[in-house]
């Protein structure tokens, strides 16, 4: 089953459904996911104000109800003169995929999540970045260091392919994350548009593929 999860590894509704989709991989081991890196705030310049910090506690609050993932929020009300670029972390994953192509990026795109929603690290800062990435990425037979991926993250190849995946959001039409889709015959199709539980995604799946 080969599923296309376009997210942001800063949105929090995105850090919900991977939750979900932890537990459908558990369902359906088989199960490959290609990453769409969104870019939901990428190249945003704002520093974020106590305003903005009390909206997005709002929004954890909603989606650890709905998931159970796990949430620091003083992580978040103690940071000061943050800028809540995605940008950054988006091109991470994209580095991640270019370093090896045939990783598990869901499981880099978590790793990066729990990062930033668990142990709230700076997930704009490119060191910090390279830090985490390389040890997602990292297996015993094929490590990866933090200057190869730092190396990597820092190219312009990155930064415009990470401006391509953005790109190719807007095309698929999707203006919110996350957006889980099929691919069935060479073809796309949305499995959910949203944040989903588990039970609706595997009954989402088994209709267009027309299990019985």
């Amino acid at each position: 089953m080969e599923l296309v999860l376009v997210a942001d590894p800063m949105c929090s509704w995105c850090y919900g459904l991977s939750q979900e989709l932890g537990r459908l991989i558990q369902r359906h081991p088989h199960t490959s996911i290609q990453i769409v890196l969104g870019g939901l705030r990428g190249g945003a310049t704002d520093i974020l104000d106590d305003a903005g910090k009390q909206f997005r506690l709002q929004h954890w609050d909603r989606v650890e109800q709905a998931s159970g993932a796990p949430f620091n929020r003083d992580g978040l009300l103690q940071r000061v003169g943050f800028v809540y670029d995605t940008e950054p972390v988006c091109r991470a994953v994209v580095a991640a995929r270019i370093l090896r192509p045939d990783a598990d990026l869901f499981k880099v795109l978590r790793a990066y999540q729990h990062a930033f929603y668990v142990e709230a690290a700076d997930t704009t800062d490119g060191m910090v970045l390279a830090e985490i990435g390389s040890r997602a990425l990292s297996t015993d037979l094929d490590p990866v260091s933090i200057e190869e991926f730092w190396n990597t993250w820092k190219l312009k190849s990155t930064i415009d392919e990470a401006a391509a995946d953005f790109a190719l959001t807007r095309e698929m039409g999707i203006s919110g994350f996350p957006a889980l889709f099929l691919r069935k015959d060479g073809r796309i199709h949305m499995v959910v548009n949203g944040y989903a539980p588990v039970d609706q995604i595997d009954k989402a799946i088994a209709t267009i593929a027309g299990w019985h």
